[in-house]
């Protein structure tokens, strides 16, 4: 099995861009993939690899400036979910694009899974689920608000816009994410904003299903990763949905029986807004992850989401 390891850390590093060839090649020289972002307010990536290897990375990143204390997730892969090891650059780990936004000064109040139930089923407390609109579609927690976002940085404005509207009656808001770094800087944004008591799910919605027993839990559905797997459900299992190679959205088992399903090429989601000449591009491009799956080869062109998507940076996270 491959270790599959979902991290975060917001910490200040003064000088990020050296950070980077040391990270990358302690990576590269334990056989690690995956990708890793880098920022000066900290980092954050998904890496799958051996045990040893992940924990070679970790001793490394432990190093670094704040991260002593590094916070990160595990499961289990069959296969590598990650075709090569990518340490990026960017403004932010985790990309909300409001300025002065900083967890490290002042952040919500964590909340462990035990605790978690309880909390959301207060009728005072506001639950927000701060993923995105794909994210949500396919498993989140009973009686979420979902902002119905395609970005996080949508975020900030959908929560000032319908703020009045979201707080009628409710004195607390608890929200979470799939491993904790998007709702621990949406709760640092609704502290700017003046919101006093904000809460999040410790671990993220990983932490909950890999801890949770099944008959006590409040999550309905998967949980989206950005991966080869997609999604994982409780006990961090393998998921029932697969990836459209063409729009890459999540497709369950009904939307690859619907005859608007064509594998690797489109979906129910995307049908009909490509032309010819992309949709033959696709069609070709599986064919040719078909041939190399036969001879027991990755295929060089195949992309799967990731930290470097570009609808959002991860998550874990």
């Amino acid at each position: 099995m491959i270790r599959v390891c979902a991290l975060y850390r917001f910490a200040a590093f003064p000088d990020p861009a050296a950070l980077r060839a040391p990270l990358l090649a302690v990576a590269e020289a334990n056989g690690i993939r995956g990708t890793l972002l880098l920022a000066s307010e900290g980092i954050n990536g998904t890496v799958a690899g051996s045990t040893h290897a992940i924990e070679a990375l970790l001793a490394h990143i432990r190093t670094l400036p704040g991260c002593a204390d590094v916070d990160y997730k595990d499961s289990t892969a069959e296969t590598m979910p990650f075709h090569r090891m990518k340490v990026r650059l960017k403004r932010e780990i985790v990309s909300m694009g409001v300025e002065g936004i900083d967890p490290t000064r002042e952040v919500g109040t964590y909340v462990a899974g035990e605790e978690w139930n309880a909390l959301i089923a207060d009728p005072d407390t506001l639950l927000i689920d701060t993923r995105n609109d794909y994210e949500v579609a396919i498993g989140t927690f009973d009686g979420a608000v979902d902002p119905g976002t395609r970005s996080f940085r949508d975020f900030p404005g959908w929560f000032r816009e319908h703020r009045d509207e979201l707080m009628a009656g409710k004195s607390k808001v608890a929200m979470f994410c799939t491993g904790g770094i998007r709702c621990e800087k949406a709760t640092a944004f609704l502290k700017a904003e003046g919101v006093a008591d904000v809460f999040h799910l410790d671990g993220g919605i990983l932490k909950y299903l890999e801890t949770m027993p099944e008959e006590k839990s409040r999550w309905n559905g998967e949980c989206f990763v950005f991966d080869a797997r997609v999604a994982v459900g409780h006990g961090l299992a393998q998921g029932s949905h697969g990836l459209c190679h063409g729009c890459r959205m999540p497709v369950s088992p009904e939307d690859r029986a619907s005859p608007l399903y064509v594998e690797g090429v489109s979906c129910p989601a995307c049908h009909g807004t490509r032309d010819a000449e992309r949709l033959a591009a696709y069609a070709e491009r599986h064919r040719q992850e078909a041939l190399a799956a036969a001879r027991g080869q990755a295929h060089v062109g195949a992309r799967y989401p990731s930290a470097e998507d570009a609808r959002d940076e991860p998550q874990p996270l």
